[in-house]
């Protein structure tokens, strides 16, 4: 069976460009994580996230329509084809598949505990709850349980555009990864930053069908990581008028909408939601 291994910034960037190089969705593999990566505190140090992507069964690869738009932030061009990145070449090493634990498991409270550390060395005064995963923007269907820090003056955590807030999280499950040899990640949140930001691109989202329905021309959006980008696939995947895919390689991979009928997207590797 046809396997695929990728480095990436992150896991879920990792695994689009390998459901992409094997032109499949996430439900016709199986994805093994060798590596989680971290991006490093405040942007300093970290190391790639690498994954193994299985076709689960043999013959399921098959060529994809790729009519990708180039285009900057909301302007409209002709869709031309985009360049892929290279595949990394195969490693011995092997991994687990995501798990997904209890509020109460020990891998919970340990990322929790972590968190709690972490916060406390920084000197900020903030509680640290946990709760359920609700929606994509808490890692529903991945993450085991969001640690959501609560307290005042908390901007230091978020970061420009959320990149500190970032760093910790990878800390966290980096940490967790190493101490416990486990394969459960969490998600880390302050104050609902996550939630916000998930509002706001589904506002977006939906302006910018609106426009692409209206126009019956293709528009591109800033590159998001892939987390915000499936926020975007999910947002409009019941529209009847349009569909989304994406382009470009990993920071530079944004999310194109097109309308319904105009030729099928790349989906963003697993994450395409186009009917």
């Amino acid at each position: 069976m046809e396997s695929v291994e990728v480095s990436a910034k992150n896991v879920d960037e990792a695994i689009d460009i390998a459901l992409s190089d094997l032109e499949l969705k996430r439900s016709q593999v199986s994805i093994e994580i060798l590596t989680p990566g971290r991006p490093g505190l405040f942007g300093l140090g970290g190391e790639q996230a690498r994954v193994r992507v299985t076709a689960l069964e043999e013959g399921t690869a098959r060529p994809m329509q790729e009519e990708q738009a180039d285009e900057g932030a909301h302007e409209e061009e002709p869709p031309r084809k985009d360049e892929r990145q290279e595949r990394e070449s195969p490693s011995r090493e092997r991994g687990d598949p995501i798990e997904i634990k209890d509020l109460d498991s020990e891998e919970v409270e340990t990322a929790t505990e972590f968190l709690r550390t972490l916060i406390e060395g920084m000197d900020i005064d903030a509680e640290v709850t946990v709760r359920e995963p609700e929606t994509a923007a808490d890692g529903e269907g991945r993450a085991s349980a969001v640690l959501d820090i609560e307290g005042d003056d908390l901007g230091l955590l978020i970061g420009r555009r959320g990149t500190t807030l970032a760093a910790l999280q990878y800390m966290v499950n980096v940490m967790l990864t190493r101490k416990l040899n486990s394969r459960v990640i969490v998600t880390v949140d302050v104050e609902r930053y996550h939630r916000r930001r998930e509002e706001t691109l589904q506002n977006l989202a939906q302006r910018m069908a609106d426009r692409v329905s209206n126009s019956g021309r293709p528009m591109t959006l800033e590159p998001m990581p892939a987390s915000e980008r499936r926020i975007i696939h999910l947002a409009l995947s019941e529209d009847e008028d349009v569909v989304t895919g994406s382009v470009g390689q990993g920071d530079e991979r944004k999310v194109v909408i097109r309308p319904r009928g105009g030729g099928d997207g790349d989906g963003d590797g697993g994450d395409r939601y186009n009917r």
